[in-house]
């Protein structure tokens, strides 16, 4: 039995700019939705600082987000959001009750 793994994602843009990011992030919400074994993936971002983002996730197993983070969407992203991410965390969680 595979075990739904649960993350969290802090990301937060250097000052000014917060648009830019919010749009690379955006981009990646129909792509990822599509890929086997996504569950969930929403994105947020914090009512008292807007360069703050958070993504909640849950995907069917460790393998399939694993996976997700091979793809091209995610490469690219990650390459052309170098310079505008201050921080960037995940927190891996798994359900309890």
């Amino acid at each position: 039995m595979t075990t739904e793994l649960v993350l969290v994602a802090n990301i937060t843009a250097h000052p000014g700019k917060s648009a830019e990011l919010k749009t690379a992030l955006e981009a990646l919400l129909v792509p990822t939705r599509a890929e086997v074994g996504c569950l969930q993936y929403d994105l947020h971002q914090d009512n008292n600082n807007a360069e703050a983002f958070v993504y909640f996730e849950r995907w069917s197993g460790y393998d399939t987000w694993q996976d997700h983070m091979k793809t091209t969407h995610i490469n690219t992203f990650l390459e052309s959001t170098k310079d505008i991410i201050a921080d960037f965390s995940v927190t891996e969680l798994h359900k309890i009750g």
